[in-house]
This record gives C-alpha cells, structure tokens and sequence, in this order.
C-alpha cells in the first residue's frame, strides 16, 4: 500500500498554489446511501449525455467521463474500460427513482447490508459510503507548531480495526496514545500528511487567511489520495461554507470536488477521525522535535501561559528564533515583542 509520509510545504509559493479517555462502542447498523449501477447501450448512453451535459460539472475521478448533480441524487458516466464496457452510477436519496428513467428494473435491493453487526462508530449514525477519504487538520490553534493536515482513506473492511484502535476525534484521545499508535497507523492505512511550517506560514498569512491556507492544504492531500483511490467519497470536518471553500480554490489547477462537509466531522466519519490521528501524530511528533532541539517543553495552545513561555524563549534564544517556530498572527505575539 502507497503511504505518502508527511513532509513540509516547501513548494508553497507566495500565490499558495500547491502543492480520563472516552470511547464509546455501539452496535449500529450500517446505512448505504441508495445508489443503482448498470451498463448502458451505446444508444441508451448517447442519450444520457445529452440529456445531462447541461448540468455536468467538474469531477477529480479521472475515470469519470461525466458528473452530474441533480436534485436528489448525482450520476457519474464512467469512461469505458478496456473491454470497451461502460458503467454508470447513480448515488443519493433520488438515485432509484431517476435510475429508472433510464432502466425500469433499477433497485436498491440489491445495495441492503445482509445483516445488523455491531461496528465502532464515533458518533451518530449516518449515512457512511465506502470507501471514503477523509480529511482533518491540527496545530491551527497552537501559536507555537506547524499546521498539520491529512486526508486518509478508510474501506468497510477497516472499521473492526478502528474499533480495536478506538479510533475517535483526536482532541478527546490522550496524545500519549496516539504516539503510542501513530507509527503503526501510518504504516497501515493510507493516507496523505502536508506540514506547513511556521516560517512559511508568516511569509503567505499576510495573503490568505487561515482557512484559506487550510483549503489549499485539504486539496492537495485530497488529490494524493484520489490518485490512488480515485472511486472513494470525500468527507471533511467542515471549517467553511462549501461554497467559500471553493472560492479559496479557484486559482487552484486541480480542485477536489464532491465532498460531503460537516461540522465536527472526525465524530461522523471514521476516514475523518482517522485523519484527525495521524495530522495530531505528526503535529506531536514535530513538537517534540522541536522541545529536543531547544532544551525546553514546548507548550500548546494560545493562552497566557503560552505567552509567558514565549517571552521567556525571546529571552534565552532571541527574536529571530522565536518567529521560526511561532504564528506571528496569533494575539500571543503582540504581547511578547
């Protein structure tokens, strides 16, 4: 399996443009999202991409010939593979009913999961597909750290072994643990981990905002992973409405699309609390480097502890090796220089 370790942003031009601990275990029943596939005539597949051309938009699945949203439900033309044989998909609460536009026999009954089994699941029920990528980021409320951001990707078949990690949203796992596993993770679920590092950092916050330097991130880990798994869905913890999301993007060569977004994601998605982890596992791990390099516990977070501790650091190393390890932005700054 392709694993893309984590490494710093340093092609990350001026324009940004890229590259005690709770779980919980409840037995749940897995929900599929109705959808319907078939191959289609020649005849049958001329006339549905006439018939959706007009409300084609872009897809990041290469495979994909032709993506359409309607209201209920989308459709993926798939390009023929090297038999020459098409495949078409319908996904979404409408799937059945506009399938059957196209084949009367369509139905869902085939997509049903055989049987209720208890699986672990980090928070409410919804509508999971698999297999998925999900993404999540760490360190962009800490004044010292990088940002961390990383997109994993997660089949039905892994979640007996998120169960057995307890893999959950990160803030409410114990950093202990997640050292403890993080090594392992990385070397069994793929995933895709951007660092950016403070210095960085500074030189482009002047020209985008945080969430813009997020989006920019959660794309580029994003397009990693769907070039090696271009069939998965898109889950993010949301930090942006979708639509200012893109708007983050739009000069942005290759754009990720798709993704389902939702608040408070890594407790919904497992790819998402997979993610969540492993960007806490690298931002740990990067932080105790740096607590290596200097002699010092670095600490997290924002608060005035953190700022007594900066001005204590100014004073042992210097202005100029405080602002490489520090968000000259946060409030924090201000108060030690």
């Amino acid at each position: 399996m392709r694993l893309y370790h984590g490494r710093a942003l340093s092609s990350l031009k001026k324009t940004l443009s890229l590259d005690e601990r709770k779980y919980v275990t409840i037995p749940c029943v897995i929900k599929v999202q109705p959808s319907y596939s078939f191959a289609p005539t020649p005849e049958t597949l001329s006339k549905m991409k006439d018939f959706y051309a007009p409300f084609a938009q872009e897809s990041p699945n290469e495979y994909v010939d032709l993506f359409a949203r309607g209201e209920g439900f989308v459709v993926q033309l798939y390009k023929p593979n090297k038999k020459g044989e098409t495949k078409v998909l319908f996904q979404g609460p409408n799937a059945i009913s506009e399938a059957k536009i196209w084949d009367p026999s369509a139905t869902n009954a085939a997509i049903q999961p055989k049987s209720p089994r208890p699986v672990f699941h980090p928070g409410p029920i919804l509508l999971n597909h698999y297999p998925q990528i999900g993404s999540d980021e760490v360190g962009t409320g800490d004044f010292f750290g990088p940002i961390c951001v990383c997109a994993s990707y997660v089949e039905e078949k892994d979640l007996p072994r998120i169960q057995e990690l307890k893999i959950t949203d990160s803030k409410k796992m114990e950093d202990a643990y997640i050292l403890s596993i993080g090594a392992g993770l990385i070397h069994e679920f793929s995933y895709s981990q951007l660092a950016l590092p403070n210095t960085r950092y500074n030189e482009v916050h002047d020209e985008f905002n945080m969430n813009a330097i997020k989006a920019k991130m959660h794309n580029r880990c994003d397009l990693n992973l769907l070039k090696e798994h271009p069939h998965a869905h898109l889950y993010q913890d949301q930090f942006a409405e979708e639509s200012l999301y893109y708007r983050y993007l739009q000069n942005e060569k290759e754009i990720a699309r798709g993704i389902t977004f939702h608040t408070k994601g890594e407790s919904l998605y497992p790819s998402v609390a997979l993610a969540s982890v492993i960007a806490r596992f690298s931002f740990l791990r990067k932080m105790q480097i740096l607590s290596e390099k200097y002699g010092l516990e670095i600490p997290f977070g924002s608060g005035e502890a953190v700022t007594s501790f900066g001005i204590y650091f100014k004073e042992k190393f210097g202005q100029a090796e405080l602002d490489k390890i520090v968000k000259k932005n946060f409030a924090n700054y201000k108060k030690i220089i």
